[in-house]
């Protein structure tokens, strides 16, 4: 009985492992961010850096920030930022990333594209 129970232990271990493994993304780590407003009265850059780590894009101090990148570094996020608000999508490669975004700030709607660079 206890060759099963440490089998079904180093089983569990050996699952738990392989999950956390396979959580983590080849594009974790820091990115800095540019987004430039190509139509709109929105601000004519944003500047800001992320985090992004098992796929989870975060940033430290705005809480209203959502966003993930898949295995094909395709990514989505979302921000509000007092009455800002802006969505947008695109592509992470190993080091860069672009995109498009579009949003409102104020009562007028804004749209442009993003870029990202890994931060070292």
């Amino acid at each position: 009985m206890n060759k099963r129970l440490m089998a079904n232990f180093i089983g569990c271990a050996c699952l738990t492992m392989a999950t956390a493994a396979e959580a983590r993304t080849s594009y974790d780590g820091p990115w800095n961010l540019v987004f430039v407003t190509q139509r709109g009265s929105c601000d004519p850059t944003y500047n800001f850096s992320v985090n992004i780590n098992d796929g989870v894009v975060t940033h430290p101090n705005l809480v209203k920030f959502r966003g993930s990148v898949g295995r094909s570094g395709a990514v989505r996020a979302s921000v509000t930022v007092h009455e800002k608000y802006a969505s947008g999508s695109g592509r992470l490669t190993r080091d860069a990333g672009g995109g498009t975004w579009s949003g409102h700030a104020g009562g007028g709607r804004c749209s442009g594209y993003w870029t990202a660079q890994r931060s070292s």
